[in-house]
């Protein structure tokens, strides 16, 4: 009630903005109608196991995509707000590197749209980031998305279940087998949390999937600690090809 009694204050002093491109906006939340219509939403039909959309001509019902038919996945469904182009890329950067956190809400809820009821109790977990990581960015962007998304939907939050306790480079322009080799062992169960995840059904959240290697770590922990169900969750998801349908 007090945020919106001093909101006009606000305007006042800072005029809305869009985030995006810096048109002048109604209100502070949420982008212009033109970056609204730039974003990607994934569609259907797509592939059961991993939500990877098909073409729509495809006439595909209840399918597996060929990755999953070729590689069974372990984790227990995928949903991803957007397809990575320029405008979630730009959105992300600015919230991530710009340091621009008031973000975490907007992305959170547009994942929230895309993330079905689920039944039952969760546990929503973060992707971990090392520690010397997180001191040089001042936080963990998929902790602040993670706490948005548990309190929304009223579930627990577990910020440190994972642990990233070895430095890994940047995976960005490695390949499938290099990712995996610098992955190897840097990912693991805080002990402490161990108890709590055992038997637990957990969402694992992401700001940018990629190749899935670092979600695809944290799901194969997350098992072995003896998880019921770990369903993903990010904002965007990279899908170069599924951008044209």
């Amino acid at each position: 009630m007090i945020g919106e009694a001093l909101s006009p204050l606000v305007d006042l002093i800072y005029p809305p903005r869009c985030p995006l491109c810096g048109e002048g906006m109604a209100a502070q939340k949420g982008l212009c109608a033109k970056c609204w219509s730039e974003l990607v939403i994934p569609g259907s039909p797509a592939c059961t196991a991993c939500q990877r959309p098909f073409p729509p001509e495809s006439g595909l019902e209840d399918a597996l995509c060929a990755p999953c038919i070729a590689n069974p996945p372990k984790h227990d469904g995928i949903a991803a707000a957007t397809l990575y182009n320029d405008a979630s890329r730009r959105l992300v950067l600015s919230y991530k590197h710009g340091r621009r956190i008031a973000l975490a809400d907007m992305l959170s809820k547009l994942m929230l749209a895309r993330l079905p009821e689920l039944e039952g109790e969760w546990l929503v977990m973060p992707v971990p980031l090392h520690r010397w990581r997180i001191w040089r960015r001042g936080f963990n962007q998929s902790a602040l998305l993670a706490r948005a998304i548990a309190k929304a939907r009223n579930y627990q939050l577990c910020v440190d279940g994972l642990e990233r306790h070895r430095q890994t480079p940047i995976l960005g322009g490695l390949g499938k087998k290099a990712r995996a080799r610098a992955l190897s062992g840097a990912i693991r169960i805080n002990h402490r949390r161990g108890d709590q995840i055992k038997g637990a059904q957990i969402i694992l959240v992401d700001d940018v999937m990629t190749s899935g290697a670092t979600t695809h770590a944290c799901v194969s922990v997350l098992k072995r600690a003896g998880a019921e169900k770990v369903r993903i969750v990010c904002f965007a998801r990279v899908l170069d090809e599924a951008l044209n349908y």
